[in-house]
């Protein structure tokens, strides 16, 4: 396996609008129609798994393993824009380290770093 097509510093963005599904809101509540927190950091990975698909050996995936200091600043209401921005911070044998920031315009709402590790499909 071939790791030479990642470097640190290469970055990825994504835009996502926030529906019922990303919500907090399970039993109908209203007020409760804000992006979750097990929704935001699916949102997150998903950022990483797509800032990694262009470099990607031939037969290879990536696997989640660690996400830390995630911090869930502000709520984001069904309707608004997420962008959620990634950073290749690290590459160590076949394992990345992101850093990433989600924004609502202005606002910072969450922050993490998250861990994935390159590894065959079989």
């Amino acid at each position: 396996m071939t790791m030479e097509k990642f470097e640190a510093g290469q970055k990825f963005e994504q835009e996502i609008e926030v529906t019922l599904e990303h919500t907090t809101n399970r039993m109908g509540k209203p007020g409760a129609d804000v992006l979750s927190t097990p929704a935001l950091l699916g949102l997150m990975e998903g950022a990483c798994i797509k800032q990694s698909e262009p470099y990607m050996p031939a037969e290879h995936t990536t696997v989640g393993y660690a996400v830390d200091r995630l911090r869930h600043l502000a709520p984001t209401p069904v309707g608004n824009t997420v962008v959620i921005s990634v950073e290749l911070t690290e590459v160590d044998r076949n394992r990345l380290t992101y850093q990433i920031e989600a924004h609502e315009g202005d606002k910072r709402v969450a922050m993490a770093s998250h861990k994935r590790a390159v590894i065959p499909v079989q």
